[in-house]
């Protein structure tokens, strides 16, 4: 019974010393924290907890970009060039209609009238087209380029080590604590080349 007692006695000991030794070794002044936090010369450096950069700086400053655009031009001078044609043609034929409107007997007035709608409601088409075919062609141009453009941000993202990246284009932020994030707009830029 002795041997019981004085084993639990020392199992209580060491259990006691064992709890007061982890207790100093938490306690902020064992670990060299200061406890007057307001007198200490400790400085905290926190790592950028975000970054923030311009979406359309970057993009203007992509090469593939530049093609995309001449060949969006290029192919926008073709369509305006075809609508310049047929607004021509239209005009030669409404003039010629309203020289000879009071000597054309009735049907071949009804006749040409119905050639001039006729031409204007195509020409309204056209231009409708051309304008769906030009976003479309935008789009194809440009999806590729977003996507490398995203791809390469998201590396950037992972590599910091972010919770987030702003687009600070169009003043959607007014105000970033350079403190808390990180302008990533010319590391982004030099991915990219």
């Amino acid at each position: 019974m002795r041997k019981n007692i004085l084993f639990v006695l020392s199992f209580l000991i060491t259990a006691l010393v064992s709890a007061q030794d982890i207790s100093e070794v938490s306690t902020p002044a064992s670990v060299g924290v200061p406890t007057d936090y307001n007198d200490s010369k400790l400085t905290i450096i926190e790592a950028p907890q975000f970054g923030f950069l311009s979406y359309n700086e970057i993009l203007k400053a992509m090469p593939e970009y530049e093609q995309a655009r001449q060949s969006i031009e290029q192919l926008k001078t073709y369509y305006d060039q075809e609508m310049e044609r047929s607004e021509q043609e239209f005009a030669k034929k409404f003039n010629e209609f309203i020289d000879g409107y009071k000597s054309f007997p009735e049907n071949i007035m009804l006749k040409r009238q119905k050639e001039l709608q006729q031409l204007m409601e195509e020409s309204m088409k056209f231009k409708k087209e051309a304008q769906q075919l030009l976003s479309k062609s935008e789009k194809e141009l440009m999806e590729p380029i977003h996507e490398r453009l995203k791809e390469t941000i998201n590396i950037v993202g992972k590599e910091r080590n972010y919770s987030y990246i702003l687009n600070t284009d169009n003043n959607n932020y007014p105000f970033i604590n350079k403190n808390k994030g990180e302008d990533i707009t010319d590391a982004v830029i030099n991915l990219l080349k």
